[in-house]
């Protein structure tokens, strides 16, 4: 018997609920009739605004997936029957149990630049104050601009943009397209938020890579949950799709986790998906990054994502 009702997992921010809706308006087209209710989980990551990224494995007790594991947990106990994410925050090394059972189009991918006064990442001010969370971005950052003072910052996408703001303001932030154009804070090269307006700058995707996943929404299911996946699986983009699991498979390969200074581009022409990586030294970010790139056909994306990954090792 066809399942009535799905009950959707999500996190509580602004951006969390506005792609809660976005799913919820698909399957409510695709499946007439359907109910769909939502379930709103705190993670830790939400929980523990206080701690940096780097300081979850020690004082919070998880290594990764800080704003999925809640989730899972509640996918693992029935409690809702697939979770919605940005893909970007899951781990490449999906836990036991799950599956990624669909990715949505994808958005823009790139970071933006955002600051008080139009900028370029050339004209920031000497030692410029730069907020970001993102070991990616500020790698490039300082591998860009070696002067650049990297202030970590956390909060949700309008608490973030507003620190250029303020008595204590930071020079700019950097954040991703797709969060901004997904609130409706974005319009071309301007940011409207209570009253102010912002400068936007958009970086080239092919300078500045973006992170494994960015952009995509991804809905997660249990594995053996086959309704609930069938439900889900009718909102899948397959181009989206090839593209995250080149991106995905490589960061699984190469062993790298949400928090890995790695950036990862893709894109498709014809029927080849090609994919450019740039791969910063955990242990000396001050060391240049080694670049790889390399093209396969697009139903092959883990082949793509394979030669990549041995090509590091030479």
């Amino acid at each position: 018997m066809s399942k009535t009702h799905l009950i959707l997992g999500t996190r509580g921010s602004e951006l969390a609920l506005a792609q809660t809706r976005t799913v919820t308006a698909g399957l409510q087209a695709g499946h007439p009739g359907l109910d769909i209710r939502r379930e709103i989980i705190q993670t830790s990551g939400d929980k523990r605004q206080d701690l940096r990224f780097s300081e979850f494995n020690q004082a919070a007790g998880v290594d990764k997936g800080i704003f999925i594991k809640e989730l899972e947990n509640a996918l693992q106990s029935g409690a809702v029957d697939a979770a919605v994410h940005s893909l970007k925050d899951v781990p490449s090394d999906l836990a036991p149990g799950f599956v990624i059972a669909a990715v949505l189009p994808r958005a823009p991918v790139e970071d933006v630049l955002v600051t008080a006064a139009p900028h370029t990442l050339e004209s920031l001010p000497p030692g410029a104050r730069v907020g970001t969370s993102s070991v990616r971005r500020a790698a490039q950052l300082r591998w860009l601009r070696p002067d650049i003072q990297i202030v970590e910052i956390r909060g949700n996408v309008p608490t973030r943009v507003k620190k250029v703001t303020g008595p204590d303001a930071l020079d700019a932030v950097l954040l991703a397209a797709a969060g901004l154009l997904r609130l409706g804070l974005m319009q071309g090269d301007r940011i409207g938020i209570e009253g102010m307006t912002l400068h936007a700058l958009i970086l080239d995707e092919a300078r500045f890579l973006p992170a494994a996943g960015q952009g995509a929404i991804a809905i997660e299911c249990r594995q053996d949950d086959e309704e609930s996946i069938r439900l889900v699986r009718a909102l899948n983009h397959e181009e989206t799709e090839a593209r995250v699991t080149a991106e995905r498979e490589f960061l699984r390969l190469l062993g790298a986790g949400c928090q890995t200074p790695v950036g990862a581009r893709t894109w498709i022409t014809g029927g080849t998906l090609h994919m450019a990586v740039r791969v910063f030294n955990e242990a000396d970010l001050s060391a240049p990054p080694v670049e790889k790139q390399a093209s396969h056909p697009v139903r092959e994306p883990r082949a793509l994502a394979a030669g990549l990954a041995r090509g590091l090792e030479k």
